[in-house]
């Protein structure tokens, strides 16, 4: 479903990632995990082309594009291949929970308005939020927010659901009622690539954990493999941070 090929990005002189190869198959949850600045969010943004590469070659479905060389068609074709899922929600405030899922079908698919709201009605009964159809961002918790994005991600039926972090801006109440949302998406099969910091869901609901550090891809692997026996130095250090007990002194 997902090909990348020799995927480089810097900004400056920054080399941010470094000839990245990576193939995710159709139906495959991979979570993507590794410290900060490591380039797990570039790559995730490269492959929607929120932040266009250097170089590589980037395939998604039947969908594919050279970095260095694509036409604005190109372009469009690709992106529509996947929908995004941010950390900070990224919904319209003036706009109810149900008028944000259904703008993109409507504008950018002309779907039918009342087939599109019937589509908005279902999205929010699977996300939890039947209730809150009518309600304003303003008037939903960051956890309600964040279900309402997975719900307009999902209603323009991309063939990739890409997730940047989609609990960090959260509560740690809230964390959970997102992460279950994502796992039911992860029974329907659906492929989705999820850079999280949340170890224990990416052990238990992804398919493969790629580990990524310095720009590079260090370690791949069953998740429960790369989270509990890890090969690599770098992730046993990464890994351990999230099992050794904090000690405060006084």
């Amino acid at each position: 479903m997902i090909k990348i090929e020799k995927l480089s990005k810097s900004f400056g002189s920054n080399h941010v990632l470094k000839n990245i190869d990576l193939h995710i198959q159709e139906g495959e949850v991979v979570a993507i995990i590794g410290p900060s600045g490591s380039g797990k969010s570039t790559l995730l943004r490269c492959l929607n082309l929120l932040e266009k590469p250097n170089s590589g070659q980037i395939s998604i479905a039947d969908v594919s594009l050279n970095a260095e060389k694509y036409s604005h068609k190109e372009e469009t074709q690709l992106r529509h291949q996947s929908a995004m899922v941010f950390q900070s929600y990224n919904l319209f405030k003036n706009k109810t929970a149900l008028e944000n899922i259904i703008l993109s079908p409507i504008v950018a698919q002309r779907m039918n308005p009342e087939e599109a709201k019937q589509l908005g009605l279902n999205l929010l009964k699977q996300v939890g939020l039947e209730q809150q159809a009518n309600q304003y961002p303003s008037t939903l918790s960051g956890g309600q927010q964040q279900r309402v994005a997975i719900a307009r991600a999902l209603a323009v039926k991309p063939k990739v659901l890409l997730f940047d972090e989609p609990t960090s801006a959260l509560d740690p109440e809230r964390v959970n009622e997102v992460l279950q949302v994502i796992q039911q998406l992860a029974k329907q099969k659906i492929t989705m690539v999820i850079v999280t910091h949340e170890m224990e869901f990416a052990k238990n609901v992804a398919d493969r954990v790629v580990f990524m550090a310095n720009g590079g891809i260090v370690e791949q692997g069953p998740a429960k493999q790369v989270i509990g026996k890890p090969q690599h130095e770098l992730t046993k250090r990464f890994v351990r941070q999230f099992a050794d007990p904090v000690e405060f002194y006084i």
